[in-house]
This record gives C-alpha cells, structure tokens and sequence, in this order.
C-alpha cells in the first residue's frame, strides 16, 4: 500500500512539474503574444496574427483537456464556434476570420486561464513536487549537507526551522518527513485541482453550452438526413448494378434454358451451371450490401465481437480490448461501429502502421472507444477528412472525437457517445 502510494505520489510530482512548466513557459508566452498582437489590430498587422496565434492558444488550451482527461478523467468540453464552411480566401476570408475568433466567447475564455493558469494554476502543480524535494532535502540536511552550507553562512533556516547543529539538522530532517508524507497524500489531490481549475475556465456556462448543444444538434441533424440521402442513393445503386442486374440476367437464362431443355440438353446444362453461379455471385453481394447496412455479428452479439470480427479483417495487426456489461440501443451500437470501421480504415491507408490497437469501456454514463496506431502521425480533424465524417456521424448523439496524433505518431482518436446499457 505504501509502495502504490509512493509510486502514485512521484507520478503526481512529475506531472506536477511538467504542468508547472507549461503554465510558466507556454501560458505567458502565449499570453504576451496574443495580446501584442490583438493591440496590432488598430494597425493591420494584428489582423493577420491574431488568428495564427489564437490557433496556438486553442492548441495549448486543447492539449490541456488532453492531460486532464488522461491524467485525471477531468473531461473539459470544446466549446469553439465552427467556422463556415464557405469562407472566402484572401484579405477577406483572413478580416473575417480574426472577427469570429474575437468574437467567440470561448476565445476570451481561453485568454482568462491564461492569466490563472500562470499564477494560481503553476502554483498549485509546484507544490505537488516542491513537497517532495523539500522534503528530500531535509533528510539530505541530516545526512550532513548542513555543515558546509552553516561553515559558509552561518545558520540555515530549513522552513522555519534554524539549522545549525547536528540537533537542529535532525529537527529539519523530521519536518522533512512530515513535507513527504503530506506529499505522498495530497500530490494527485494538488494535481486533480489544478485540472478543476482548468475546467472552470475553461468551460462554457450552462446557457452557453445549451446554445452551442442546440446548434450542433441542429447542424448534426441535417448532417445526419445527407447522410442517409446518399446511404439510401448507394444502396439503391448497388441494387440495380449488382445483385438485380445478375437476378434479370438469370431470369433470361432460365427462360432459355426452358426452350432448349428438349432440343438441346447439352446446352441447356450449360445454361443451368451458369445461372447457379449467377445466383451465388446475386447472393454475396446482397449479403456484403446487407453487412454495409448492419453486421450480423454486430446485430446477434453485440459491438464486441463485432469490432474484434472487424479486426480480423484488417491487414495490420491489430488487438481489441473490450469492457462491456452490457449493450447499447442498436442505432447507437451502429454508429459506434461505422466510426470504429471508418477510423481503422483510414488509419490502414494513410498511417503507415504496422500496429494498433482498440480498447472499447463504458463509465459515467458514456460509451468509449480509443484507437491508437503506431504509425507517423500527423492526424486531423479537418474539412474533407475522414475523421470529420466520424465526428459528424457521432455528432447525431450527441458524440465527441478527439484527435492526438504529433508528427511521428502515435495517434490517439478517442469517441465517447452518451448512453444507457442495457
């Protein structure tokens, strides 16, 4: 137990410090930036900046909900306002592009836990590993480090304890052990509050995120009714070239073969053969066009199994990681599985990995699904890109996607759907 305690306080401490610095280097900086270059507005050069520079605050924001939900299952929603989809280029898209970034409340948001998260944010994650390197130092204190620096300065204050004697230097090495031992129990405490700082800057208010719920809803909704418009123009395409074409084709062969049946048997067999095959091939394809609409396997066990069947199929070795008590409602287990199918495909063709891996969980109310690849990164969600049809494909309930992919891998893609098993 006090082992796991040790081993979960220094990973606190690391995070602790490796926050601390982000905060301390990447918050001011960012910080500085923006509001240079939003002051550069008035002249011009702002309006080309600002957007270059609220894009890499966004980044540092989102790298942030990153840590907080790996570190501390803290999950900060994205409230940023989409662009449209038709905005110009030039001078003009790049004015209209700094108008609506200035006018997103999320922007402003964003510029607040700037300001906190390099002040009380550092702060809280310093302490994490201050407590235990304070707490090093006094045992360190004891062990004799306390005569040269007393020879060279006379009496050290460790905390609010004077050191000058071996005495003293054992008082400083107890209050040493007290700094660790309230290390070993408030470190991952320290760092869960700096994430719920994080959040409450971060995240919109309750009628700010009804608002922008309802516009996506809205926006996922049409994207949903384009969506199966073409689902149904495919099926029907496939349909009539495929399965009913070979279907008439057989149908001919059959009233041939009933005219030649008497007078030419021999031919007549021939016939029979090529329509058994006609009907085989009729059959594949309406099973593979029935498999396109909803799995067997996803229908009769579940997204599980249908995702570990999915696997196997793949060219690139990939394993499956499955914690389900239950199942989803089907349109739910459907989309879950499409998005998984799309992701793995897309990773196969443009990822250059040679493995990846699938973990499927539910918890707090929300189905969730990872896939991670060791391919070359580089991954986004972007206008055009497959992972933007996932994301709009689990925007219909109400789903999220997020994206971790550096350049040189690996890549994350995370889907979390609100749900009830059942």
């Amino acid at each position: 137990m006090n082992a796991t305690k040790a081993r979960v306080a220094l990973v606190a401490g690391a995070q602790g410090l490796a926050l601390a610095l982000l905060a301390l280097v990447g918050s001011i900086t960012l910080f500085v930036l923006a509001v240079v270059s939003i002051a550069l507005i008035p002249i011009g050069v702002g309006v080309f900046t600002t957007p270059a520079v609220l894009e890499l605050v966004r980044w540092h924001a989102n790298r942030r909900r990153l840590l907080a939900a790996e570190w501390s299952s803290i999950r900060i929603p994205v409230p940023y306002r989409p662009f449209p989809r038709d905005m110009r280029s030039g001078i003009t898209g790049q004015v209209e592009r700094c108008t609506l970034m200035l006018k997103d409340p999320a922007t402003w948001r964003d510029m607040q836990w700037l300001l906190v998260d390099m002040t009380a944010g550092a702060v809280v994650t310093l302490l994490a590993p201050a407590l235990l390197l304070e707490g090093l130092f006094g045992l360190v204190l004891l062990a004799g480090l306390w005569q040269p620096i007393v020879d060279a300065q006379g009496t050290y204050w460790y905390t609010f304890v004077p050191v000058s004697s071996w005495g003293t230097a054992a008082a400083a090495a107890l209050l040493g052990l007290v700094w660790m031992t309230v290390g070993m129990n408030i470190n991952h405490i320290l760092i869960r509050s700096h994430f719920r700082l994080t959040r409450a800057m971060l995240a919109p208010g309750h009628e700010q995120e009804l608002e922008q719920r309802i516009d996506r809803l809205t926006e996922t909704r049409h994207d949903a009714l384009d969506t199966s418009a073409a689902e149904l123009r495919r099926i029907e395409r496939d349909l009539h070239d495929g399965a009913q074409a070979r279907l008439v084709a057989m149908g001919m062969n059959l009233g041939t073969i009933e005219a030649l049946i008497e007078k030419d048997p021999a031919q007549a067999k021939q016939l029979i053969s090529k329509a058994r095959e006609s009907s085989a091939e009729a059959l594949t394809e309406l099973r593979d066009l029935v498999r396109g609409i909803h799995p067997p396997v996803l229908a009769e066990r579940g997204l599980g199994d249908a995702v570990k069947a999915l696997a196997l199929r793949l060219p690139v070795k990939t394993e499956v990681d499955v914690e389900l008590h239950g199942r989803a409602e089907a349109p739910v287990e459907s989309a879950a599985y499409f998005a998984v199918s799309e992701a793995l495909t897309n990773a196969v063709k443009h990822s250059g990995a040679d493995r990846m891996w699938v973990d499927v969980s539910y918890s707090e109310g929300s189905l969730r699904i990872s896939i991670t690849d060791n391919g070359k990164g580089g991954a986004t969600i972007g206008s055009g890109s497959g992972l933007s049809g996932i994301e709009r494909r689990l925007g219909t309930f109400d789903g999220v996607l997020a994206v971790s992919s550096p350049a040189g891998g690996p890549t994350m893609v995370t889907m979390e759907i609100p749900c009830e098993l059942f």
